[in-house]
């Protein structure tokens, strides 16, 4: 069975650039290294990927993700995020809504998130995290 993972939004923009400049980075070398997982992102990552200035015309922007599977909003996700919205206030340690979101559906799925912003998930208690390193 293929390993899932949830490719974070700090990974995406890094493998966009990548892309738009002919480069193979790192982000491109994680792609290849995991081309038997499915590679999934969350419905607030298509948001913040729709936001940005290089994919601000639809077509670029859903040639980008199709080679994505996106992960919906849930009744489970939202419960999720209700859990981990409570715990992070009352520890003080709460992280942005958008990376809550794609802490709770990764929870939901139970899938890793790669990501280059650890400091924020770490703070998830049993989050796997596959750190992007970038170069």
């Amino acid at each position: 069975m293929a390993r899932e993972l949830i490719l974070e939004t700090t990974y995406l923009v890094d493998l966009e650039r990548e892309a738009r400049r002919g480069l193979h980075g790192p982000a491109t070398a994680l792609l290849e290294s995991e081309a038997e997982s499915v590679l999934n992102i969350t419905f607030t990552i298509a948001g913040e990927m729709a936001a940005g200035v290089s994919l601000d015309e639809r077509s670029t922007w859903e040639e980008f993700l199709s080679s994505f599977r996106i992960l919906g909003c849930t009744t489970d996700v939202c419960w999720r995020y209700g859990e981990l919205y409570r715990l992070l206030q009352r520890q003080g340690t709460l992280i942005g809504a958008n990376d809550l979101w794609i802490a709770a559906t990764a929870l939901a799925h139970d899938t890793p998130v790669v990501t280059h912003n650890t400091s924020d998930f770490e703070r998830i208690p049993e989050l796997e995290i596959v750190e992007y390193r970038r170069v």
